[in-house]
């Protein structure tokens, strides 16, 4: 006998509702950060798609490039996103008044972590002295640093703005800049690496060039919006000039940098595996760019979930409601695995299609199929970390995740890697044959689930203080 329509249990009929009003709300503030994201992807494919057809020395000199740069941006980005959650927090609590002094703080740290971050890129652009590359893609490399490092300040900036905009739930402007910023880099690559129009032929260096002035061009382009919409006037931060405030820096760096150092453990972990894959030759090294290339764009959704969900949780603490953020944190997580879930079986299922839309050659093709199967393995564990690790910033937690992801990286997922992709001679506990490039995909699997394990247990524990430190002062 089938039943239908039987009622909900009371407890059920409540929870629903709840759980479908907060994912449309986090989905609300998600889409647009996710549309932003792949745009933001977009412009580092088409700077290579583009320099690929200049010549070959233009491609590798603007992929070895890229490599450097993009640890640099990553570790910047991580360091400003202390914005989002103490906005989040001021906004939920009503207090608009105390957001402009912490947006105008948080550019001036921007300031000094960004030409800091500048010097720093060139610096890193030395390790190419120390590679055995042609003098001209050695060039091409280095040049492409120096100048997407003048980017570098803008950059800062432009991601305290981003979270300042966020946190009052402003994120469509930031998906219409970036589709903007998009079609500019392609018309500027267009121009500056193939000389046409009458600018000159720049080939690989001229991709540096474009992705500079669209880093400016962001920055440009989110402040003269600002100044018009009207959402931003009731915490406009430029009403008046306000100098640094040491006290108030240091606490959003203490709040910023593990996080930029967490994201920096996790984006070093991977160009080193990149490395380290090198030494077993063009098929193995073509097969890991193609895993990682397709899962980096599908981790672009649970990562956008995790902004929104920062968001969401900041501005129910704000509230003073931790049973609303720790509801909001789980129905956030709860939907990212859930998304994760249906990506990994998507993955594991058309594998063998994923690769041969990236390459006719069936060696290649083949390796690629069998690591993005081992991709789609920790597709699950990847959207729990970075949306578990999210929503412990909303809470202003940022030391523990640091420690949880250089643990899951740098002690479990690297060293496994190197014992099963390498199989180093003096190892007694050893495979028989170097892995290689599998090797390094298991222990990455391995890694994010010990992530996403340890970063779930933390915020089972930080939401559950914060709710019994509500009892107690409610008793």
């Amino acid at each position: 006998m089938t039943v239908t329509n039987l009622p909900l249990p009371p407890l059920q009929q409540a929870l629903v509702p709840r759980v479908k009003t907060e994912i449309a709300a986090l989905w609300q503030l998600a889409w647009p950060i996710l549309i932003g994201q792949l745009a933001n992807v977009g412009m580092a494919v088409a700077d290579v798609a583009m320099a690929g057809h200049a010549s070959a020395q233009d491609l590798a000199g603007v992929a070895l490039g890229s490599s450097v740069w993009m640890i640099v941006v990553v570790t910047l980005m991580g360091i400003m996103m202390s914005v989002n959650p103490t906005v989040a927090h001021y906004v939920g609590a009503g207090q608009f008044d105390r957001v402009p002094h912490v947006v105008r703080q948080a550019l001036w740290k921007a300031l000094g972590v960004g030409v800091v971050a500048m010097v720093l890129a060139n610096l890193s652009g030395l390790v190419f002295d120390h590679m055995e590359l042609e003098p001209v893609v050695r060039d091409i490399a280095v040049r492409f640093v120096q100048i997407t490092s003048v980017g570098l300040p803008a950059f800062a900036c432009y991601r305290v703005l981003y979270g300042y905009s966020a946190s009052l739930d402003q994120t469509k402007p930031i998906m219409a800049i970036s589709i903007v910023a998009l079609v500019l880099n392609c018309g500027l690559n267009w121009l500056l690496i193939f000389g046409n129009l009458g600018f000159p032929k720049l080939g690989g260096v001229g991709c540096a060039w474009a992705t500079m002035l669209c880093l400016w061009f962001n920055l440009g382009a989110l402040l003269w919006w600002m100044r018009r919409a009207p959402a931003y006037r009731s915490t406009w931060p430029f009403d008046r000039f306000e100098g640094p405030n040491r006290e108030k820096m240091q606490s959003l760096l203490k709040l910023g940098l593990p996080i930029g150092v967490t994201y920096f453990a996790e984006s070093s972990a991977f160009s080193l595996i990149a490395l380290l894959v090198a030494r077993f030759g063009s098929t193995q090294v073509a097969a890991h760019q193609i895993a990682l290339n397709f899962s980096s764009l599908v981790f672009m959704l649970p990562l956008s979930l995790g902004i929104a969900l920062l968001t969401r949780v900041g501005q129910a603490l704000g509230a003073g409601d931790p049973q609303a953020a720790r509801f909001r944190s789980a129905v956030g997580v709860a939907a990212s695995v859930g998304l994760a879930t249906v990506s990994a079986l998507l993955m594991a299922v058309f594998n063998q299609q994923i690769a041969s839309a990236y390459t006719t050659d069936t060696a290649v093709a083949g390796v690629a199929a069998s690591l993005l199967f081992l991709a789609a393995l920790f597709q699950v564990s990847d959207a729990a970390q970075v949306s578990t690790s999210c929503a412990i910033r909303g809470y202003k937690v940022s030391r523990s995740p640091m420690v949880i992801h250089l643990t899951a990286f740098w002690v479990f997922s690297l060293p496994l890697g190197c014992v099963l992709g390498l199989a180093p001679e003096w190892l007694p506990w050893r495979p028989a044959q170097p892995m290689q490039a599998e090797g390094f995909w298991i222990a990455l699997v391995v890694g994010l689930t010990v992530a996403a394990i340890g970063l779930l247990v933390l915020l089972r524990s930080v939401a559950r203080r914060h709710v019994q430190g509500l009892a107690t002062k409610a008793s």
